[in-house]
């Protein structure tokens, strides 16, 4: 024989549940990611690709982090059906990406805490809200743009923002996560009827 919980206890469940659905509906998550495409461009045109000043005279080195972000998108596209032009060959798209880091606040705005015990033959629970709380954390933001140089016109840009961790460069995972969230909306490569 199966006995029915308590009112009390049935109230804390159902305090618990509406809790736990209000902390899940403020949590922050990462900003959407931005992007654009020339509604003109005829993506299957495009098979190779170059990065902006690559082997230019003069052109300033190749950083490390630079390389790595290179390594991520150059991933993703060929994954889309695109190859990286040879040194000296003309590509069908030349990209060009930024990066930018600022510090930001980020809001928490509810936190919550559920409890319930009980003293002698009578139950209780309880359920505790706080105020809303904010914390400082370093945001970095990629912008790649991708340029028909035939005609001189950008085909398709995108942006994407990710938290950074406490000092030092950005993880390989996280590049590699930020570029695949960046570049989903890409167009893959469709071949053209010859």
């Amino acid at each position: 024989m199966m006995v029915s919980p308590p009112n009390t206890y049935r109230a804390f469940r159902a305090a618990a549940l509406a809790v736990s659905l209000l902390a899940l509906g403020c949590a922050t998550s990462a900003p959407p990611v931005q992007s654009m495409k020339d509604p003109n461009a005829n993506f299957s045109e495009f098979a190779t690709f170059a990065w902006q000043g690559q082997g230019a005279a003069g052109a300033q080195p190749v950083s490390i982090l630079d390389n790595d972000i290179r390594e991520a998108i150059a991933n993703e596209l060929q994954q889309k059906g695109y190859a990286e032009a040879k040194a000296g060959a003309d590509a069908d798209l030349v990209l060009h990406f930024e990066t930018a880091a600022a510090d930001t606040t980020r809001s928490n705005p509810v936190r919550v805490g559920v409890g319930m015990g009980s003293i002698g033959a009578r139950g209780g629970a309880s359920v505790g809200v706080s105020s809303p709380s904010s914390t400082n954390v370093r945001e970095g933001t990629l912008i790649l743009r991708a340029v028909d140089p035939a005609r001189n016109s950008e085909v398709w840009n995108g942006r994407v923002s990710r938290q950074l961790g406490r000092g030092g460069p950005p993880d390989p995972a996280l590049i590699e996560s930020a570029v695949s969230d960046l570049l989903r909306e890409f167009p893959a490569r469709s071949y053209a009827p010859k």
